[in-house]
């Protein structure tokens, strides 16, 4: 998507003013639209936009649309009398005229200024968005509002505002409208963001400007192809996350001192630290917000101790041997017995023998790891409980971005949730990553590698809790 905060002069492209009183969230559904908290300012005020400001969206390379934030007004009931008298005194003179007169023959020092702005701007537009906060009860300020917008002959699509918990507000609200023979209306919160909800905005401007049809078509596929990535992006990355901890171990040397193994523990532990915080940073900028947005808890890491056991059904696969083989059969009896302890038992002594006479191409993948078992060498992991931790606590991170619009002010509280569902298989993945250290880091091997790619798209699947999505990723 392409935005700019310029002045183009485009009579071909849709001109949207987005208009309503003062403090309804005009500049914060443009923020949300635009997926940016650059434009214009938000301030709990009344009268903060004291200017029609404009931005421009594209569907890639072409731009579709001009959206156009105006100042609130702020004295309908001066602006409505001033009206009544010209429409006294012209009685044949269409509504539409006498806007038309007011808006030209107001002077910058006049009081009505500010509000011959809005004029201006409706009369140049082809659609008007009328921004509604549903927590407002129905004014009269409001009726005059709507008595004065719709003289100006442009179609008006009501856009409520703030509905999260206000359903009954919103009720009154439609019922209110329908005495104006307004019924279209959208529910579009610029706090608590959907998608479907921006998506349903371009499709109700659609029925009402045919011309634009096409190119407004071409904008909602782009954006839905833009928001199908960004998700999968963020989902992606939290699936990284998840690797590159899950694979990442500090050895473990039976004669080291506690010193030494305190020193490995804590470079675990910083670890997982800058891999969780360099996480949240990408996808605060996949969903173009910044830190100050999100306030989350330091991770607490308590270090787990584990050893590879290379003698698992899916290691003697990797190495090109039947797992109903005898030299298989005698790996899997011989697994487990003194390994815990950092020995090798006579039973596992053989299988490394016959897992060695597999051939040199099978051996070298995990060649390193033989010898270090043979040496007693253990490994510092991540244990599954931090994990947990990590996955539920980005995942959830993640669906808050996913629904938060660019127009919120409020710090997002991102706590270490009690009851979240982990991923089908999670243990066994878990234990597959573990069995895999070369995959800490992205290189071309891994990410050609079969079961790599398929724990990563089970993983996104879960994450965004949509399978087709996993799908989409291998494709």
């Amino acid at each position: 998507m392409a935005i700019n905060i310029s002045s183009p002069a485009s009579h071909s492209l849709l001109n949207i003013a987005v208009v309503g009183h003062t403090n309804t969230g005009k500049t914060s559904l443009i923020r949300t639209m635009l997926r940016s908290t650059e434009f214009g300012e938000i301030e709990d005020a009344a009268g903060t936009t004291r200017h029609v400001e404009q931005a421009t969206i594209s569907a890639g390379d072409l731009p579709v649309l001009n959206l156009h934030d105006t100042p609130g007004l702020e004295d309908t009931h001066a602006l409505f009398d001033y009206l009544k008298k010209m429409s006294a005194k012209s009685r044949s003179v269409a509504p539409v005229k006498i806007l038309e007169g007011f808006a030209a023959n107001i002077s910058i020092s006049d009081p009505l200024e500010q509000e011959a702005k809005v004029i201006r701007q409706v009369l140049r537009s082809d659609v008007l968005l009328y921004v509604i906060d549903v927590r407002e009860p129905f004014l009269e300020k409001y009726r005059i509002e709507l008595e004065i917008l719709t003289r100006a002959a442009k179609p008006i699509i009501p856009v409520f505002n703030f509905i999260a918990e206000h359903k009954q507000e919103l009720s009154y609200w439609r019922d209110q409208l329908a005495t104006y023979n307004i019924h279209t209306s959208l529910e579009f919160d610029t706090v608590a963001f959907t998608f479907e909800a921006e998506k349903r905005l371009y499709q109700k401007i659609q029925t009402l400007v045919e011309a634009h049809y096409d190119n407004l078509q071409k904008l909602i596929d782009y954006r839905a192809k833009v928001w199908e990535r960004l998700c999968l992006s963020g989902a992606k990355r939290v699936a990284e996350l998840i690797v590159s901890v899950a694979c990442y171990r500090e050895s473990k040397n039976p004669k080291s001192s506690q010193i030494t193994d305190s020193l490995s523990e804590d470079r675990l532990h910083d670890y997982v630290r800058k891999a969780e915080q360099k996480c949240l940073k990408d996808l605060l900028s996949i969903f173009n917000f910044s830190e100050k947005d999100v306030a989350i808890q330091k991770i607490p890491v308590s270090n787990g101790q584990w050893q590879l056991d290379i003698f698992a059904p899916g290691i003697l696969k990797a190495y090109g041997l039947d797992v109903g083989s005898a030299a298989a059969k005698g790996a899997a009896a011989g697994a487990g017995i003194d390994l815990m302890v950092g020995g090798l038992s006579l039973g596992a002594a053989s299988a490394l023998g016959a897992i060695a006479g597999a051939g040199w191409s099978t051996f070298k993948r995990y060649g390193d790891e033989i010898k270090a078992s043979v040496q007693g060498t253990k490994w510092f992991c991540v244990d599954e409980n931090t994990l947990q931790v990590l996955y539920l606590r980005q995942k959830q991170l993640l669906e808050k971005l996913m629904h938060r619009g660019h127009a919120a002010c409020d710090t997002m509280q991102v706590d270490t949730p009690e009851k979240m569902q982990l991923p089908d298989n999670w243990s066994k993945f878990i234990s597959t990553l573990r069995q895999n250290p070369a995959w800490h880091e992205s290189t071309a091997s891994r990410n050609s590698n079969k079961q790599y790619l398929d724990i990563e798209s089970k993983l996104i699947a879960a994450i965004l809790g949509n399978e087709q999505a996993a799908n989409s990723n291998t494709q």
